[in-house]
């Protein structure tokens, strides 16, 4: 019988700001960090992350602005940052090498820090991105961002939000799923309302944004690591074009 994973909530300084991460698993035993998307928070990893821990140390973060994770300035929000933030957590957790999974900007925070750091990175995943985001993903979460409400008045509603707005990600989820990711997703506001646990700058769509430290081809080719591309047939973000040029 396989022994209870042990979770605790860790805090370390990074860049001048406080990052929680999510710690899993023995450790001493080979590290995985798992970066989120774009609007998302490390509990959407509490699945796989759990499995994860019965054979690796497993850190799920909370990229700046978002979860737990301190707000930044707004102009910080971006690649270039994150790679950074991502190094200086690596370096306060005391990891020497370690195993990446990110899933969408999570994805692109690997590929960006796997080229620029090649002897800190052991293997990666990459989660529904590539080097090209699909236009058609692209205009669906600008609209996303822009149009979200920015309270909810119980977490039913939050819920609701989520089967309606993401329907393709939360078809097959159970309703109690579908709860348990809204829930991680807002905290209750002294309004009465329940708000995004998010820096509502992270959801503004810069009018010049800020080119990351290399571009994505680039960086792909420099990734120097086995690379696992995971794509799911209904994508929108990562076209099966993109995908095989991968």
């Amino acid at each position: 019988m396989t022994a209870p994973v042990h979770e605790r909530d860790i805090y370390v300084t990074a860049n001048g700001l406080r990052h929680h991460v999510i710690a899993r698993g023995r450790p001493g035993g080979r590290a995985i960090m798992l970066i989120h998307g774009l609007t998302q928070q490390a509990h959407v990893f509490d699945g796989i992350a759990g499995i994860l821990a019965e054979s690796f140390h497993v850190y799920a973060l909370d990229v700046r602005g978002r979860g737990e994770s301190a707000w930044g300035a707004p102009e910080d929000y971006n690649l270039a940052t994150y790679v950074a933030d991502l190094e200086a957590i690596r370096e306060a957790l005391g990891l020497e090498r370690v195993i990446l999974i990110g899933t969408s900007m999570g994805g692109m925070i690997t590929m960006q820090y796997a080229a620029l750091h090649p002897e800190r990175v052991e293997r990666a995943v990459l989660n529904d991105i590539g080097p090209e985001v699909d236009p058609s993903g692209g205009t669906r979460i600008r609209e996303m961002l822009t149009s979200a409400p920015t309270g909810f008045k119980d977490l039913k509603a939050v819920a609701k939000y989520y089967r309606t707005e993401n329907a393709p990600m939360m078809r097959l989820k159970s309703d109690e799923e579908v709860a348990e990711y809204a829930r991680w997703h807002v905290r209750h506001s002294d309004s009465g309302l329940y708000v995004w646990k998010m820096d509502r700058a992270v959801r503004q769509v810069p009018a010049e944004p800020v080119p990351p430290p290399l571009e994505p081809w680039e960086a792909l080719k420099k990734m120097a690591c086995p690379v696992l591309v995971v794509r799911g047939a209904e994508s929108d973000v990562l076209s099966r074009d993109v995908c095989e040029r991968m």
